[in-house]
């Protein structure tokens, strides 16, 4: 199978093309940064692409199976500024967009799509469990999610099979969510935020990267998959398993008033309560090799460069 994957010098995209490589897939990658991703991915074929710039050329599409479209600006990189906002969603829905539409003036279609998603696009519902069938949430992540999926389903109208990868917090070494909780707790700071009753749904990133091509490999699937493990924790037990991982205490609380003044509006993504379950990949028999998070932070941490 060919894969074309855009995004593919991302925190996902790294491991996604790095596991498809050990699995035999061919791939082709596109990027905004075309320098930057051969040096990533010596020996794969590379091509420019800004998906901010209009539908990307017929023959990047030549003898491409199936996409794997992961572009998007980070979500949690920086304060959401209104132009950061516009980014945010410009670079989902618009890029997707373009994407779309090129893939449907093609007269030979790739055969599915695999566009990702997140769990933002459900409404935070407490403790209360969700499933693929999960309500859509009236807020900004919400907003941006179900504009982004929308565009994403257009390509079914070309008879292309679609999978948008609902995906949580992802963990893995050298950057995405880890990277970002490691320095309160290394410097014994860290503990839970706003009262850590809220609800974490993640996954090993080893386990998102086998999701997707699970994803591109079953031709019977279609529709929203939940990319998170399968026991979410709450981010006191978090922050606990972390510290405890690491060594160090998790007994310090961030307030949440502190963390809005920090981060502003991305505060409000940290404290949304989302227990989210992979019900549709276990239906399918999907095996994930880190469903507990003791396991997935001994791995990851033990990966890391001293």
């Amino acid at each position: 199978m060919r894969l074309l994957v855009t995004g593919a010098t991302g925190f996902i995209g790294r491991r996604l093309c790095a596991a498809a490589a050990r699995q035999g897939y061919a791939l082709r990658i596109t990027s905004r940064d075309p320098s930057r991703a051969q040096d990533l991915f010596p020996g794969v074929e590379v091509s420019a692409w800004d998906p901010l710039s209009g539908p990307p050329p017929p023959a990047l599409f030549e003898g491409v199976d199936t996409v794997i479209h992961l572009a998007g600006e980070s979500i949690a990189k920086g304060r959401w500024t209104k132009k950061k906002k516009a980014l945010i969603r410009d670079s989902r829905v618009q890029g997707t967009r373009h994407l779309v539409d090129a893939l449907l003036a093609l007269p030979r279609k790739p055969q599915a799509l695999i566009s990702a998603s997140a769990i933002g696009y459900y409404e935070p519902r407490g403790d209360e469990v969700i499933t693929e069938n999960g309500a859509p949430a009236r807020d900004f992540l919400g907003d941006v999610c179900r504009s982004w999926e929308e565009e994403a389903q257009r390509a079914r109208t070309g008879d292309v099979r679609v999978v948008l990868m609902r995906t949580g917090i992802a963990l893995g070494v050298g950057g995405g969510a880890l990277k970002a909780m490691l320095p309160p707790f290394q410097m014994f700071v860290g503990g839970p935020i706003a009262g850590g009753t809220q609800w974490m749904s993640w996954i090993h990133g080893d386990d998102l990267a086998a999701l997707y091509l699970m994803a591109a490999s079953r031709p019977d699937l279609t529709g929203p998959l939940n990319a998170t493990a399968p026991e979410p924790v709450t981010n006191r037990d978090f922050s606990n398993a972390l510290g405890a991982a690491l060594g160090r205490p998790s007994f310090m609380p961030t307030p949440y008033f502190m963390l809005r003044l920090m981060l502003g509006e991305v505060a409000t993504m940290l404290v949304a309560s989302h227990r989210v379950l992979p019900a549709r990949a276990q239906a399918v028999g999907f095996s994930f090799g880190f469903p507990k998070l003791d396991a997935a932070l001994g791995d990851l941490l033990a990966a890391r460069t001293p």
